[in-house]
C-alpha cells in the first residue's frame, strides 16, 4: 500500500519550496515507461508551467487538490482563456479531469499547494507535452507578466 499522508505531502511540499522551481514531483509509478503515471505535484506560487497540450500520443490528465489552491486555466489554440477551475479542497472544489489536446496551465495560488495528478503514460519527454507558443518558455523574463495577466483577467489573487 502506497501511503498518502500529511508526512509524505509536507516532506514534498518542503523539496518544492526549497526548490529553484519552486515545484517538486513525488512519483508512485516505478517506470518512465509506466502506462499510468501517478505522483504528487508540489507548486508554490510563483512556479510556471507552460500552457501546454497533451497530443500525438493522447493523453488525459486529472488534478487532484489535496492542500492549498490550484487554478487551472484552460485555453484555445489562440491562447484565450476558454474555461477555468480554483482547485480547493476546503470549498469542495475537488479536482478536475483534462482531456487530451487540451491547452492548460497550472498556477500554485497558495503556499504548501499540493496536487495529486494521474496522467497516462508512458512518459518521454521528446513528446510528453506540446508548449505553446503563445506564452513565455519557463525561466524567461516574461513569465511572471504571464502569471500576472492570467489573474488579472480572472480577477484572482494569490494568498
Amino acid at each position: 500500500m502506497i501511503r498518502i499522508d500529511d508526512a509524505l505531502v509536507s516532506e514534498v511540499s518542503l523539496r518544492a519550496a526549497a526548490s529553484a522551481r519552486k515545484r517538486m514531483n513525488h512519483n508512485f509509478h516505478p517506470q518512465a515507461t509506466d502506462r499510468l503515471q501517478r505522483m504528487l505535484n508540489a507548486m508554490e506560487p510563483g512556479t510556471y508551467i507552460q500552457p501546454h497540450k497533451h497530443e500525438n500520443p493522447d493523453k488525459t490528465e486529472a488534478f487532484f487538490c489535496l492542500r492549498g489552491r490550484l487554478l487551472v486555466v484552460e485555453y484555445s489554440d489562440d491562447g484565450d482563456i476558454v474555461d477555468h477551475m480554483i482547485l480547493d479542497s476546503r470549498t469542495a472544489n475537488y479536482g478536475c479531469e483534462l482531456p487530451p489536446r487540451t491547452w492548460h496551465s497550472i498556477i500554485s495560488l497558495e503556499t504548501g499547494s499540493v496536487a495529486y495528478e494521474v496522467k497516462d503514460g508512458p512518459w518521454d519527454p521528446a513528446d510528453d507535452k506540446h508548449f505553446a507558443q503563445w506564452a513565455p518558455k519557463e525561466g524567461d523574463a516574461d513569465t511572471v507578466i504571464f502569471i500576472q495577466s492570467v489573474l488579472n483577467l480572472l480577477g484572482i489573487t494569490v494568498g
